[in-house]
């Protein structure tokens, strides 16, 4: 909470009065970005009538609430929490945070219809933030979770018109389409999919196609090689459409088919770019795991990667995490006191303050080479090559006709008994596969626009605008890349390293 605003400011707030009293269901608590909306919501909105969440049970905490305080509460994103009011906060989780073990991608979230009637009703609003974010996800499971389990969304939101339903998404479901891009349904790049006078795609026909796909790739391969051929083909059908991966295909299917269920009812598309580590809440740096654009800087710390494809003059749209939550509150709030309408936004940096890849990748080697060992859990050594970015042809050339004779070298040192693996031809594998996975996002020729977000913010007011900050204006590339993401990464998403002496191993053998 910012600390300029009164108790006067705060009476003022347009999201505050519409979120006191109401009741929000929450799915994806467990991923990065649903922690973030979580913390915000018990810290922000203290008037808040209930938090609910649907949680998953797994084999070692099968009940919602178990796993929740053992997974979920104890992350270090509650830490300020603690903190700040610790007893408070342990109040807030039992008399507020009401967890339901259920499955997002079942019927009636695996509930009984009488439970699944009673949560509709005891719920203002829903959040869903659930999804695999696997860029090579096996296509079944890909749909399962970014598009199909939206059915069991949009039937609790049929027991209940009042609901408002707000779905993260992502921008990249823009796909393979370039220039601008706009807060509006977006057009397929590749193959035709018949739209609807409402302006949504027709995806039903698509949908039992793929499935049909999907079950003849079953019925034909078992084991390790059914996985690999499900990944395949959800890539080819993703690039067939116009889509560079299977996740960012589903999300744009998932769209389509909440627009059709709920259409002419209460529905918030909200789109992030790369959402990466926080800005200032609620902790700068607080990250959680290695993002997108965290493998690649690994994979450079450990000198395991220099050269990757790449558009130096291209915008890269990273979002700090904090913002896109921010996001995600400001809209809802705007859903509930606007009801019936649908509407779509996007939380990006992109258009308002952009940063390019080749300043994005300067920032980062000029703060390893000044400042390597301020990051111990990142950085093993102060890194002695350039990582350098290189436009995709002369890139398949360089990491090709190296790879070759590496190869072959290889095979002759196994051929006199050299069982290790060459470095260098390691190296140029983890460059290859990264290459796969994200070469596509760092090399845009798109630009995403969040001028109706904007204007939203605008239209709440100053008080919510310092409450529930949206701009990405406020990001100083130089200091959040090099002072902020670099050592929330160091911080919170990497363990100490381990380093045992050959000494010490022998006596631990010997004990």
């Amino acid at each position: 909470m910012p600390e300029r605003l009164t108790v006067a400011d705060l009476s003022r707030s347009r999201v505050l009065g519409q979120l006191r009293g109401k009741h929000v269901l929450i799915t994806g608590t467990s991923g990065f970005l649903g922690k973030v909306v979580l913390e915000k919501l018990i810290r922000a909105v203290p008037d808040i009538g209930g938090i609910h969440l649907l949680i998953r049970g797994n084999k070692r905490h099968p009940d919602a609430r178990d796993r929740f305080n053992s997974e979920i509460a104890c992350s270090s994103v509650f830490e300020r929490l603690r903190l700040d009011d610790g007893d408070g906060f342990e109040n807030f989780l039992e008399e507020r945070v009401h967890c339901i073990t259920g499955e997002v991608t079942e019927p009636q979230f695996g509930l009984s219809a009488e439970a699944f009637r009673q949560l509709a009703g005891r719920v203002d609003a829903v959040i869903n933030s659930a999804a695999s974010v696997n860029f090579r996800e096996e296509l079944d499971k890909a749909l399962a979770i970014n598009t199909l389990c939206l059915n069991n969304i949009a039937s609790l939101a049929a027991l209940n018109s009042r609901m408002a339903v707000l779905q993260v998404s992502t921008c990249y479901v823009n796909g393979k389409n370039s220039g601008p891009v706009a807060e509006t349904v977006i057009n397929p790049a590749g193959e035709a999919i018949p739209q609807s006078d409402q302006g949504y795609y027709e995806i039903d026909e698509l949908v039992r196609l793929l499935t049909d796909k999907i079950a003849d790739v079953r019925a034909r391969y078992s084991g390790k090689e059914l996985e690999k051929k499900l990944v395949d083909l959800g890539i080819r059908e993703a690039n067939r459409y116009g889509w560079s991966d299977t996740y960012t295909f589903t999300k744009w299917l998932g769209e389509q088919l909440l627009m059709k269920a709920l259409n002419g009812r209460s529905l918030t598309i909200l789109r992030p770019s790369i959402i990466e580590s926080a800005l200032a809440e609620p902790a700068a740096g607080w990250i959680e795991g290695v993002k997108v654009a965290d493998a690649i800087i690994l994979a450079y710390a450990r000198e395991k990667v220099t050269l990757f494809p790449g558009k130096r003059s291209g915008v890269i749209d990273v979002i700090p995490v904090d913002l896109v939550a921010n996001g995600i509150i400001l809209s809802l709030a705007e859903a509930l006191a606007e009801p019936g309408k649908r509407r779509i936004y996007q939380c990006c940096s992109g258009s308002s303050n952009p940063v390019t890849l080749g300043e994005f990748i300067d920032h980062l080697m000029e703060e390893a080479r000044s400042n390597y060992a301020a990051y111990d859990h990142l950085f093993y050594r102060q890194p002695t090559k350039p990582f350098m970015a290189v436009n995709r042809k002369l890139f398949d050339a360089v990491i090709g006709g190296a790879r070759l004779p590496l190869s072959l070298a290889g095979r002759a040192l196994k051929l006199v008994g050299h069982t290790r693996e060459l470095k260098w031809l390691k190296n140029i594998d983890t460059t290859r596969s990264l290459a796969t996975i994200f070469g596509f996002y760092t090399a845009p020729d798109y630009v995403f626009r969040n001028d109706q977000l904007l204007a939203l913010a605008e239209r709440m007011g100053s008080v919510d605008q310092d409450l529930f900050p949206v701009d990405a204006r406020k990001i100083g590339w130089a200091t959040y890349l090099r002072k902020i993401h670099l050592a929330g990464l160091n911080k919170y998403a990497l363990k100490e390293r381990k380093l045992y002496s050959l000494r010490s191993r022998k006596l631990k053998k010997a004990a």
